[in-house]
């Protein structure tokens, strides 16, 4: 069974996971991106996404992944069937690269940013990147240059980061400054490290 050593890294958007996730890295932990999965992904069954949604998708050999993705969020149906095709190809592929991992017996994250929204895969440990929602959307709109009302569908679209932090076995708060998400990190590192001792 894969998954055994897995944690989930997740959190909403612009609360800092892409920060604690290269701070991982830099220690040497493996990160499975789902998103860099799901890309590749794309771009193997480009000829799966002309078929279901036209040539004008492909451009010089590539997905149109701009062109694609004002389809699919203008449509809920065209969204369906695109998730349809790339799902199962998604999660068979990480689960290949987390029976690889669980090789080496030590823990490792897989960044899935919808973990708890689509509750499609079975791993217990997850650590959630927290930072209120007024703090949310102002690094949202800093971030992206996007107005108030673009930030907050955005954030809307997610389920609520106080509902993630519920569910969630690890909390790396980043409320605060770079010197504080360093001893959280810090801090949830080694309670990660400690409970797959022995």
């Amino acid at each position: 069974m894969a998954f055994k050593y897995a944690i989930v890294l997740t959190g909403g958007i612009a609360t800092g996971k892409s920060s604690i996730a290269e701070k991982f890295i830099v220690d040497g932990v493996t990160v499975i991106d789902a998103d860099k999965v799901a890309h590749s992904m794309l771009e193997l069954h480009q000829d799966k996404i002309a078929q279901l949604f036209g040539a004008e998708y492909i451009k010089g050999g590539v997905v149109n992944r701009k062109a694609l993705g004002s389809l699919i969020f203008s449509n809920p149906e065209e969204k369906l069937r695109l998730e349809a095709l790339l799902h199962p190809l998604i999660f068979k592929e990480i689960e290949n690269q987390a029976k690889e991992e669980d090789k080496k017996r030590k823990p490792y994250l897989i960044d899935i940013p919808l973990f708890f929204e689509t509750k499609r895969y079975p791993i217990e440990k997850s650590m959630v990147v927290y930072t209120p929602k007024d703090k949310q959307l102002e690094r949202l709109m800093a971030r992206d240059g996007s107005t108030k009302k673009e930030a907050q569908l955005r954030i809307d679209s997610q389920m609520n980061i106080e509902k993630k932090k519920q569910h969630s076995t690890y909390v790396i708060d980043n409320s605060y400054d770079l010197n504080h998400l360093q001893q959280e990190y810090v801090r949830v590192k080694k309670e990660i490290l400690d409970s797959f001792k022995g």
